[in-house]
């Protein structure tokens, strides 16, 4: 294995490994708020600076060949145009049979970044206007950026840091994470998590396998995935959750919940709006924090179900228990809400301080607990 060295008889051409590596360099003016868009084979790396009027590349070629004459016929193949046109400015490299990996500088002002790369990875930081990516696999890294982001990749993961707009993000097989995401976002993938640690916007996630994590959002909360964990730590407004194939859906403190699971155990806690979860297998612990608006309805065919009501809440609660074992498959801490038996099924009736919304629970195979929570 030889060591990278530099060879005498062409300037810059040195070897690697297998690989004969030569570097080229260039630059471009850019437009005042000018766009930017990159078409290239390899991986890109790309910063905004403060301050600088044109786009600097650094752009590292390989060709493995036996000796150098070879090596310079392939990395001769590489092609790299720069133009501009108008507000854009365009960096193209063409030919090779390797991947050219790209090093770049632009105006961290400028009015839009575009990269495409046929394979490869992607680092873009540090730009005030929106930046959109796209890959043929490879790892795609953002952040930094003050406006919207939309992110594409056939097979990689997706780390997203403090982004200032919108985010619209699709992998097709990999892990999606984000760090803070000012707007509102879109996040897809077709096999991995989802990590989501704040959004401020309205949040949308899907996963064919994987689980979704959400620590903190600022909107509506909906979350899709064939088969995984879902764990909303906090939302501000409604969390609706879809397990089609079966796992444990948390939600720790949302404007109301609408989950459904294949078979898992849901822990739910609404902090004034209403409860709705079914699960074919599995208990659920459900808590209202506030008083609700609206109806709810909780079920499941296999389980326990224990919802917790503050003592001053104003519900009107209707529970009805199909198991076998009389009325002792509902315990009751409420003496407005009797238990009785009616034919095989066990029934619990009765209003709260005055009545409310109505709140149905449907148990079969598992207890019903109404549990008084202390105001």
């Amino acid at each position: 294995m030889l060591a990278s060295a530099v060879y005498a008889g062409e300037p810059g051409l040195r070897r690697d490994g297998p690989y004969w590596v030569e570097v080229g360099k260039g630059s471009e003016p850019v437009a005042l708020h000018g766009n930017i868009r990159i078409t290239t084979t390899g991986a890109v790396t790309i910063r905004g600076i403060a301050n600088i009027g044109e786009l600097s590349y650094e752009i590292v070629k390989r060709a493995k060949a036996s000796n150098e004459s070879d090596a310079l016929r392939m990395l001769r193949a590489y092609r790299v145009k720069v133009s501009r046109q108008g507000q854009w400015t365009y960096l193209v490299v063409q030919g090779g049979t390797e991947l050219a990996d790209l090093k770049l500088t632009a105006p961290e002002d400028a009015g839009e970044v575009v990269i495409e790369t046929r394979a490869g990875a992607v680092d873009a930081a540090q730009f005030k206007g929106p930046v959109k990516v796209e890959s043929g696999g490879g790892r795609l890294f953002l952040d930094q950026i003050g406006s919207d982001v939309t992110a594409r990749t056939a097979a990689g993961e997706i780390v997203l840091g403090k982004i200032g707009g919108d985010c619209r993000c699709v992998s097709g097989a990999g892990v999606i994470q984000a760090d803070n995401i000012h707007g509102e976002a879109f996040l897809e993938t077709g096999a991995g998590d989802i990590k989501v640690q704040r959004v401020d916007g309205p949040l949308r996630c899907n996963t064919n396998g994987g689980g979704i994590h959400v620590a903190q959002a600022g909107s509506v909360v909906i979350a899709d995935t064939a088969g995984g964990v879902i764990d909303v730590g906090y939302a501000k407004g409604m969390v609706t959750a879809n397990n089609a194939s079966g796992g444990p859906i948390q939600v720790g403190s949302a404007m109301g919940a609408k989950c459904e699971s294949a078979g898992g155990t849901m822990w739910l806690t609404s902090t004034g709006g209403s409860l709705n979860a079914s699960t074919a297998i599995g208990s659920i612990i459900a808590r209202f924090q506030s008083q609700p608006a609206t109806d709810s309805f909780l079920s499941t065919n296999a389980g326990d179900i224990t919802l917790w009501i503050p003592s001053n809440l104003k519900v009107t609660i209707r529970a009805r228990n199909a198991s076998y074992g009389g009325p002792k498959r509902i315990v009751s801490d409420f003496s407005d809400i009797p238990v009785k038996a009616v034919g095989f099924a066990t029934i619990a009736e009765g209003a709260l301080n005055g009545g409310g919304p109505l709140v149905r629970i449907a148990g079969t195979g598992g207890m019903i607990y109404l549990r008084r929570e202390q105001k």
